[in-house]
């Protein structure tokens, strides 16, 4: 970080510090005229909405927390239930590392006595004035949108306990959705670097624990330190040594790859930190790490131009929520530019996309290895499908934000503590490897790759039928 900008962030630090002790003296001596502690209530329409000073005793939160925690997960659980098909359904098609299946199948629910033809045949306004649009197309509310925060499922939660003996468990929530939609795990891990290794996981999570037997003889000097970076926990709004943490005992924090597990991802989500106030702001899937050597911008709404900037800021907004004063209180780490977080970017530019062995070197198909199916996909896909437009080969991405103005389709409405409003420009990302990195859309709306074919179709008016939409989904596993 540039000095001036550092000495402008701790001087603002300093403020808003200075404040919370103000909040905290007029609370316990009020006066006329005086300042009143701010409570969620209180702030839930401001910019800042964590006090800085606790109102109450860590003790009475978790003791609330944990008394209410089990009608929060049975509400979210209704929601996610009255939106989507659950069930197990596996695919003949495997995820990269051959441990898991691809789930199949559309999930979302179309409203009683309607069909996906009859809503592709009708506008966005009469949709919207008929109240048709699938509840499933609608923004999926963190599962305490109230809060939000990091939420684990429960396969990483068990390893790191297993290897660190570091809890990733909440005890105000659980993860929601099931495992069997969630990528496979451990993920493969495919260097970009060593492409000819193949899986070089060996079938394991990397932790602080294993990751130099695991690396070794196959990362540089620089590589490896900047894996280290990316395995060592570091304080988070949720996990962390203060009254403010969610998890019962004191936490070192958690590390990168906690989330982007293997340099791919388990499905952990948040809430973007980039909107105001609280209920504005949108669940956030955790995306896939592979590729990264070949995008231009990053976060779904940051647009930051660098691998760089991304490691810089992340810890001062995914993992503070923007807060920069809730980060000083429970323990901010600003790595050094030149040396740390160069190389944490360049170990995440290591990360490469599973082979795709048909497709030629262009990202196109080989038409001696391609199905009839995925011909036909990959011609849906460039054609009336309108899939390369944002998503174009080799690496089928743009580097573009998009705004697909989905609410055109809904009228504005509170669902489970979260404003569902317009979500605006996001971030395209990739679809190499796109069958590895369920839910999808930016908040994990989307269950399965078949329902991502109906809500574009939807969306942008494409009249797909139905074979047209099957070869699509047969195209977007080969790639």
């Amino acid at each position: 970080m540039p000095r001036t900008f550092r000495h402008t962030v701790l001087a603002s630090v300093a403020v808003l510090l200075s404040l919370g002790c103000a909040f905290a003296q007029s609370a316990k001596d009020p006066k006329p005229g005086g300042l009143k502690t701010p409570t969620p209530k209180d702030t839930g329409d401001q910019t800042y909405t964590i006090p800085i000073v606790a109102e109450e005793s860590f003790q009475a939160v978790m003791a609330r927390d944990m008394k209410e925690k089990a009608g929060v997960m049975r509400r979210q659980q209704a929601l996610l239930e009255a939106r989507y098909d659950l069930s197990n359904r596996p695919a003949k098609s495997m995820m990269a590392g051959g441990r898991k299946a691809v789930q199949e199948g559309v999930r979302v629910k179309l409203p009683n006595g309607v069909t996906w033809e009859q809503l592709a045949a009708m506008r966005p306004d009469e949709i919207r004035e008929k109240g048709l649009f699938p509840q499933g197309f609608l923004p999926l509310p963190h599962v305490k949108h109230a809060v939000g925060g990091q939420v684990f499922p429960k396969m990483e939660i068990d390893e790191i306990r297993k290897q660190e003996g570091r809890s990733l468990e909440r005890f105000d929530v659980d993860f929601d959705l099931p495992e069997h939609l969630l990528p496979e795990f451990p993920p493969p891990i495919f260097l970009s670097q060593r492409p000819e290794l193949g899986d070089v996981s060996q079938g394991k999570v990397l932790t602080i624990r294993n990751f130099f037997e695991i690396m070794n003889g196959k990362l540089t000097p620089v590589q490896m330190d900047g894996l280290r970076q990316l395995l060592t926990p570091f304080p988070q709004a949720e996990f962390n040594a203060t009254d403010g943490r969610k998890v019962a005992e004191g936490s070192l924090g958690v590390t990168c790859l906690d989330c982007h597990v293997n340099g791919h991802t388990n499905g952990a989500f948040h809430l973007n930190p980039d909107t105001r106030p609280q209920a504005a702001r949108f669940r956030l899937d955790t995306v896939s790490l592979r590729g990264m050597f070949n995008q231009q911008i990053h976060g779904s709404k940051r647009s930051l131009r660098s691998i760089e900037d991304f490691t810089e800021f992340e810890q001062r907004t995914a993992y503070f929520n923007g807060d920069i004063a809730d980060a000083a209180k429970k323990g901010v780490n600003e790595p050094d530019r030149p040396t740390q977080v160069a190389m944490m970017a360049q170990m995440q530019n290591m990360f490469d996309f599973p082979p795709a062995p048909k497709l030629l070197p262009t990202g196109r198909l080989d038409p001696a290895l391609a199905t009839d199916m995925e011909k036909l996909g990959e011609k849906v896909f460039f054609e009336k499908g309108q899939c390369a437009t944002c998503h174009p080969p080799p690496f089928f991405l743009d580097n573009n934000m998009h705004d697909l103005k989905v609410e055109r389709f809904f009228k504005p409405q509170t669902i489970n503590d979260q404003a569902i409003h317009a979500d605006g420009p996001i971030k395209a990302f990739t679809l190499r490897g796109i069958k590895d990195s369920p839910p999808y859309l930016h908040d994990g709306r989307l269950l399965t790759l078949e329902d991502s074919v109906e809500f574009f179709n939807l969306v942008l008016g494409l009249k797909l039928e139905p074979r047209e939409k099957e070869a699509l989904v047969h195209y977007m596993r080969a790639l």
